[in-house]
């Protein structure tokens, strides 16, 4: 139950009662009334802009509203006190016994608790990872797939039916460069001596065992015939190895896709042509000529007529060309057909995650979808920056295997794959990240995995301990709570922070931004904390009073309902919760 939604509708009742007075005026527009946390605790629980936003249809002052719709509020149960505050907020302050009762709520949800049905089940395709099968995935391939694995979960958690997605990008100069790699690392296992990979090739070692294979199953079959006949024959055999390394690489972090599209699959049912008539039917596309890009001298460019793609007309700053000098077609005219076919496979929501070398991808990318889907699609194009890598304050080395960069499986290794899907939402996604891998097995408040992980395991040692003094039955016997006796300053704050579950879920989940969900498991771990912290130094304030069950066993509940949200959030995050550290 998201608290902020149920006092919207309280906020809402209230309205239409002073419309019903005659006090304020029928037909206002509520659709930008909302209640959020206050920024400031000291000025309550949340706040409401109504007055703010319905005071010009109202014809009235905005301060004056807000007293309206005060007075109006004073005799709700759950409304503690009121204030106007600044130009017309009106701040609400809750009972304790709301919050109070609330930590049943969430004891009878469990790890289910923020769960809702706000996405109406409506369907929602996120696209992730998507790295071309050149290789293993590297460091910056790891950001994206959690950001877009985590995204998925979010989405799934609120009601959304999400389908995640990789597109396979199998067709290229960059695959025919991967069979000419393979086909080196062939000869070499027939015992040539290969020399120095050339420039261009892919030097790294994971190719050997494609070689081998080959080398293995076919013999000397290949080494003498020319490329034309060998390079599809490698071409495919490279692909499927690095796609089953891919997968790999991704079950080890956890993440498993539901489809996988290959790109040269649609291709081959001619997508391009289809997509262009698509784009000529609707007045997108036309024969002409550019201007020479930013920066080139106009003698350096031959102006030639050739297809174009009227992007400029969803916002983007030129159109652009769909076929090359030579009639092949463009990078971007070969991924046309794939948008086209998300949007005719029923996706009118749709994510796409892009690494940061594709910023100047994205205004032509979500011109062709609203070009090919005729504005039906809402898309959300992320990009995901880099991630430089240190350890001990050092660059960390590059890996042998792969040649040149640092493979997702060599931090998996070092680190586990919870940690490593923690860490990488520490940060936004549009954010540069410098992820020192020696600070997040740290074991302080600073490394923020550690301090979550840390008050889920303080939390079931409680529990633990408190199974030695009550028997598990009457620990779990919640009808037999008496909650009132959760007073203190730092009971009621942890419950408030676990009574803002459902709304982080939902906001996050609608903003697309799951590192809010790592920020908030970080504050809820931080109020958890607090609380045992006053225990030590307040005898009364202890979790396990023998000498009082009815105070114990509240306050076991709320550690129950704490362990419930942690529990939750990192299940969204993929992350397992620890009972033991």
């Amino acid at each position: 139950m998201n608290i902020y939604s149920l006092f919207e509708r309280v906020i809402a009742k209230s309205l239409a009662e002073l419309q019903q007075d005659g006090r304020l005026p029928t037909m206002l527009d509520t659709a930008k009334v909302v209640v959020e946390p206050c920024k400031d605790p000291a000025h309550g629980d949340m706040a409401t802009n109504a007055a703010l936003v319905l005071s010009k249809q109202a014809g009235m002052p905005p301060r004056a509203l807000a007293a309206l719709l005060e007075a109006q509020l004073a005799v709700h149960p759950d409304i503690l006190h009121t204030s106007v505050a600044g130009v017309g907020f009106l701040n609400l302050t809750l009972t304790p016994m709301f919050w109070q009762s609330h930590v049943l709520t969430i004891l009878e949800a469990g790890v289910a608790y923020g769960a809702s049905t706000l996405g109406k089940g409506e369907r929602v395709n996120i696209e992730y990872v998507s790295a071309n099968p050149t290789g293993p995935l590297h460091l910056g391939h790891t950001r994206g797939a959690v950001f877009g694995d985590v995204l998925a979960n979010l989405l799934t958690k609120v009601g959304y039916a999400v389908t995640k997605e990789y597109y396979i990008n199998d067709a290229g100069a960059q695959v025919e460069t991967l069979a000419r790699s393979a086909f080196l690392r062939y000869r070499e296992a027939l015992g040539e001596d290969i020399g120095d990979i050339p420039q261009g090739f892919y030097p790294g070692e994971y190719l050997k065992p494609v070689g081998e294979s080959i080398a293995a199953e076919e013999g000397n079959i290949w080494r003498d015939k020319p490329e034309s006949a060998w390079l599809p024959v490698f071409k495919e055999k490279a692909i499927n190895a690095m796609m089953a390394l891919i997968r790999e690489d991704l079950a080890a972090l956890g993440i498993h896709h539901d489809v996988f599209v290959s790109q040269q699959a649609v291709l081959d049912t001619g997508g391009v042509e289809r997509a262009i008539k698509v784009l000529e039917e609707r007045g997108y596309y036309y024969i002409g000529t550019l201007e020479p890009p930013k920066g080139k001298k106009g003698d350096d460019w031959q102006l030639r007529e050739q297809p174009l793609f009227r992007s400029t007309a969803f916002g983007d700053d030129e159109d652009r060309a769909l076929q090359k000098a030579d009639g092949s077609w463009t990078y971007f005219a070969s991924d046309m057909p794939y948008l086209l076919n998300k949007f005719e496979r029923g996706f009118h929501h749709q994510v796409i995650m892009l690494g940061a070398d594709h910023t100047g991808y994205v205004k032509r990318m979500a011109a062709a979808v609203a070009a090919l889907s005729g504005g039906a699609v809402s898309l959300d194009i992320k990009l995901c920056q880099l991630v430089n890598l240190f350890k001990d304050g050092q660059p960390y080395k590059m890996s042998k295997r792969a040649g040149t960069f640092v493979t997702a499986r060599d931090i998996i290794d070092d680190l586990g794959k919870d940690v490593l899907r923690f860490m990488m939402l520490t940060r936004k996604n549009d954010i540069v990240f410098d992820f020192d891998i020696a600070k997040a097995t740290e074991q302080s408040k600073d490394n923020p995995v550690f301090y979550v992980q840390y008050a889920h395991a303080r939390a079931h040692s409680v529990l633990r301990h408190a199974a030695t003094h009550f028997s598990l039955e009457i620990i779990t016997d919640w009808n037999v709570l008496d909650l009132t006796v959760l007073t203190d300053e730092a009971e009621l704050n942890l419950i408030k922070w676990l009574a803002g579950f459902p709304r982080v879920v939902e906001t996050a989940a609608l903003a697309h931004e799951p590192h809010r969900l790592t920020f908030y498991l970080y504050d809820i771990a931080h109020a958890f904390h607090a609380l045992w912290n006053k225990g030590r130094e307040h005898a009364e304030l202890r979790f396990i009073d023998t000498e009082n069950s009815a105070t114990t066993l509240a306050r076991l509940a709320l550690i129950q309902a704490t362990v419930a949200v942690i529990g939750s959030g990192l299940g969204i995050m993929g992350v397992v919760p620890v009972e033991e550290m």
